[in-house]
């Protein structure tokens, strides 16, 4: 959410900022409804005092028998007291409108963040590995015969369509990348393994920048509850309303969690295969930094992301979004994109982002300066690390052979019992 003092100061460079999202200028309706809070608090103010200093002169006029003159005062006292009630009304259904649009705006991109409408207009930073040479046409991992514990009929059966049911050397496998990734996070780049719930309040997603602009794309249960789209809402949002200690920054968090999308604006997308479903699996990064920092951060979290691809030699590239491709929350955004042979090209597996304060202002997480000073707020970031479901992918197409088997990264091979390939019956060997 957006400081509406900053918004005072620099009302047009707010408004180009938001232009450059392809956002509205906002700035004077926004200010003008601040004017309306502004003006019902001062005046509450105003009849505070007037209300305070009659109360205490109805105890003089009564002590000297002015019976006229108590009788006013008494009236004033009464008359303010309404008029207090009615002006803090005002101010506070002015804040609640307030609030309301400052919480639907996205925030605004940092001046490195190249301009752009979509994704054709992403820049690409970096490149890593040779895309693998076949000398058959590759498949795609539905279509591989390694793949048979891919079961989408069950799956549909069962729940509809964007599932997925996966047994035997499938279910292994994406078990095996999922414990992967969280073992070099927490073992070798310092994240702590945190288990979260999947079931949360309003409140840990208006914070995390969830609502209520994107109600629609998640689920909510009968009783209230949201289903996490990402462990981005719970990592994030158990700072909400601490003032950390500076000392204590940064706080890198990681987490294997279900995650539940309703997938509502992708309507026709990807509706083939497991690339894009209603419930996936992923190893969510989370830091919580000191704003100085949160730069730097956003780089050794996008690191610690292209690292494990690394180690399963996938090849990939990253790009920093432009400001028509960059999601709700971010200031800054790095996709990292895998290579897909059954489709020749690279897609999204990562996106790592840094919110500045963003977050942190809808949720009230601040931090106290070291040798003391008012609480500042902290900066957050987040991102994939990696989609197990779409690391699966990668690997079956990567690794698909001329017989429908597919080799295994040997990075993999520990947690498999030793098995090295899934055969094209679809078993570990």
């Amino acid at each position: 959410m957006h400081d509406i003092r900053m918004i005072r100061d620099n009302p047009d460079a707010f408004d180009a900022a938001l232009a450059r999202r392809g956002e509205a200028a906002v700035s004077s309706e926004l200010l003008a409804i601040d004017a309306r809070r502004r003006a019902a608090i001062q005046a509450a103010e105003a009849a505070l005092q007037e209300r305070n200093r009659a109360s205490k002169e109805v105890g003089a006029a009564k002590g000297r028998g002015d019976e006229a003159e108590f009788e006013r005062l008494r009236a004033l006292v009464a008359e303010k007291k309404d008029e207090i009630a009615r002006l803090e009304e005002e101010a506070k259904a002015a804040q609640e409108e307030l609030d309301d649009h400052l919480m639907r705006l996205p925030n605004l991109p940092y001046d490195s963040v190249p301009d752009g409408a979509d994704e054709a207009d992403n820049v690409e930073l970096r490149r890593w590995g040779t895309p693998p040479e076949f000398d058959f046409t590759p498949k795609e991992h539905y279509e591989l015969p390694a793949a048979k514990g891919l079961d989408f009929e069950t799956a549909a059966k069962l729940s509809g369509a964007r599932f997925v049911v996966l047994r035997g050397a499938m279910a292994r496998l994406h078990r095996a990348l999922a414990q992967f990734m969280i073992d070099v996070h927490v073992n070798e780049n310092g994240l702590e393994e945190t288990a979260t719930p999947v079931l949360v309040r309003d409140e840990a997603m208006l914070g995390t920048d969830k609502l209520p602009k994107f109600g629609d794309d998640s689920y909510q249960t009968t009783n209230g509850w949201w289903l996490i789209p990402t462990s981005e809402v719970t990592l994030t949002y158990s700072v909400a309303g601490e003032i950390l200690d500076a000392a204590t920054l940064p706080r890198r968090m990681t987490a294997h969690t279900l995650c539940f999308r309703s997938e509502a604006g992708s309507a026709g997308r990807d509706t083939a295969g497991m690339l894009r479903h209603h419930q996936f699996e992923k190893v969510e990064m989370v830091s919580i930094t000191h704003p100085d920092e949160s730069d730097a951060e956003l780089e050794r979290m996008t690191r610690c992301a292209e690292d494990i691809l690394e180690r399963l030699g996938l090849p990939y590239r990253t790009v920093v979004l432009c400001t028509g491709d960059m999601g709700f929350g971010a200031r800054r955004t790095h996709d990292i994109e895998v290579w897909l042979p059954g489709q020749d090209t690279y897609r999204e597996i990562s996106s790592c982002s840094t919110t500045g304060a963003f977050q942190a202002r809808r949720m009230n997480a601040r931090f106290r300066p070291e040798g003391g000073g008012k609480p500042e707020f902290v900066h957050t970031l987040n991102g994939s690390g990696l989609a197990v479901g779409r690391t699966l992918i990668a690997v079956l197409e990567n690794g698909q052979q001329a017989d429908g088997s597919v080799l295994l990264p040997q990075a993999l091979h520990p947690y498999l019992g030793g098995k090295t390939r899934v055969t094209a019956e679809g078993v570990l060997a």
